[in-house]
């Protein structure tokens, strides 16, 4: 399996190339160079895997550079039933994804994904995980170090610390935006104390953290001088990662595979979604791909009017579901790339007009029409309000706990119910995480496992910094 960018940039890279390098050289994404196809037999033999079978036999068609005999062990003790907790029960589960039915809408099956089982509840930690195992695995191969620079708005920096922390040969520089996480996330990172992990709480917002690690990335001189590498959704290897859950998703919600499923996602990053994209184009029957966005609705307005149009820093705002306070999505370059008939030129001028203009308009073009009618996206977005009286609806009708986010995604998905077509909302992240805002739909908090009680008045360590590229550089530069 080789691997090409969606700017043009093709080496002949093979996925451990990719693994380390985050961003293309021509500053695009990385992609396989054709969707591996999963034949009826296939998906036949595949429902009845459990969830490390099932990644093992999804990974190997794109990792075909590791040896199954090396990738069999890392993918099972990733996925170990011991690596996940029910948070609600207080106990290790043998499903580490499990469904959760939740009733019949309008005569449509609704239920719940749960993907936030893993040790910082939240959905990042099913490919987190995973990648720092790979990582490890590939380094110690290869004799090479790390230093690791991301962004986050919330989940993906507690779930890559807690999956990098203690590896040999890696370190990491997490930015993220000063006071815009939730009270619990932000105790989730900043208390760790382990050596190899370095918090940056930048002022600004998430897109501002997200600019920097870009910026960083197409230093190539810097880059590689400094061996830098990314966590962040734009690596190829947490999207592959997700795309396992689709699978699992589907086999959960439908008793055999002449059935499709629609799958509400909420999104602010595109990454996944874009999960969810590839397992569609893989061949999984996807009916329906519902984007849920908060107030900063991006995507909603792109996949409505075919305008992408990104916002400053100032028009970026901060809600209650802030892990999608995000206005430049940067998995979203993937899927204009499939949008454009693979045409990397096309995508490239695209993108280009982002950078000089702000925005793209393919509302004209035959392009605009394939979106749902080929590659099945719809999508809408909710407002402080509704995600709260869907925290409340899903409690008094069901009698379950949802995060804000996962809030976003039922609102949603309510406007694209179709009869005989089940809905699954993923479900993105623990409602432990946002107490305040399960405070105030629920007067009630939300359980939470025993390692965390009490989180955030543990002792907690970071640096804050200006939203400057240079700043940031020479403050890696010292402790690498």
């Amino acid at each position: 399996m080789k691997y090409i960018s969606t700017r043009g940039h093709a080496a002949n890279e093979q996925f451990c190339d990719i693994l380390l390098g985050g961003l293309a050289p021509d500053g695009g994404l990385y992609l396989p160079e054709v969707y591996p196809q999963v034949s009826a037999t296939e998906l036949a033999a595949w429902r009845h895997l459990s969830y490390p079978e099932l990644a093992f036999a999804i990974l190997s068609k794109y990792c075909t550079d590791i040896l199954p005999e090396e990738l069999n062990p890392l993918v099972s003790s990733t996925y170990a039933s011991q690596a996940f907790i029910n948070a609600r029960a207080g106990q290790w589960i043998e499903d580490i994804t499990p469904l959760t039915y939740l009733g019949q809408e309008k005569g449509v099956p609704l239920s719940l994904l749960s993907l936030s089982n893993g040790p910082t509840l939240a959905f990042k930690d099913m490919a987190m995980q995973l990648l720092g195992n790979l990582f490890e695995f590939i380094l110690k191969q290869r004799g090479q170090t790390l230093n690791i620079l991301g962004a986050t708005s919330g989940d993906t920096g507690s779930a890559a610390e807690y999956a990098m922390r203690g590896k040999h040969g890696v370190k990491v520089f997490m930015l993220s935006p000063k006071g815009k996480m939730s009270a619990f996330q932000t105790a989730q990172m900043f208390s760790l104390m382990d050596d190899n992990i370095f918090n940056i709480a930048v002022e600004g917002v998430f897109d501002d953290c997200q600019d920097i690690v870009k910026a960083v990335s197409n230093d190539h001189a810097f880059k590689a001088a400094h061996n830098i590498g990314t966590v962040n959704s734009i690596n190829w290897a947490r999207v592959v990662a997700q795309v396992v859950y689709y699978f699992k998703g589907f086999f959960a919600a439908t008793k055999n595979n002449d059935e499709k499923v629609s799958f509400a996602v909420p999104s602010g990053n595109f990454g996944n979604v874009c999960a969810g994209h590839i397992a569609r184009q893989m061949g999984l029957p996807i009916d329906k791909l519902v984007v849920a966005t908060n107030e900063n609705n991006v995507l909603d307005e792109f996949f409505k009017t075919g305008v992408y149009r990104v916002r400053t820093a100032k028009d970026t705002h901060h809600t209650s579901s802030p892990s999608m306070d995000i206005s430049k999505a940067s998995n979203f370059e993937r899927f204009i790339f499939d949008l454009m008939g693979r045409d990397a030129s096309k995508t490239a001028a695209l993108f280009k007009q982002v950078e000089t203009q702000g925005f793209f308009d393919i509302s004209g073009t035959p392009e605009f029409a394939l979106i749902e009618e080929k590659y099945g996206f719809v999508s809408g977005s909710s407002t402080h309000k509704q995600r709260v009286q869907a925290i409340r609806e899903v409690h008094r009708e069901y009698k379950q706990i949802i995060d804000p986010h996962t809030a976003d995604g039922v609102y949603v998905a309510f406007k694209y119910l179709e009869k005989g077509v089940p809905m699954v909302v993923l479900e993105t992240a623990q409602a432990a995480k946002f107490e305040e805002t399960i405070l105030e739909a629920l007067n009630v908090p939300a359980p939470r496992p025993d390692a965390y009680v009490g989180i955030e008045k543990h002792p907690q360590r970071s640096v804050t910094m200006a939203a400057n590229v240079d700043l940031i550089k020479a403050f890696v530069h010292e402790r690498v």
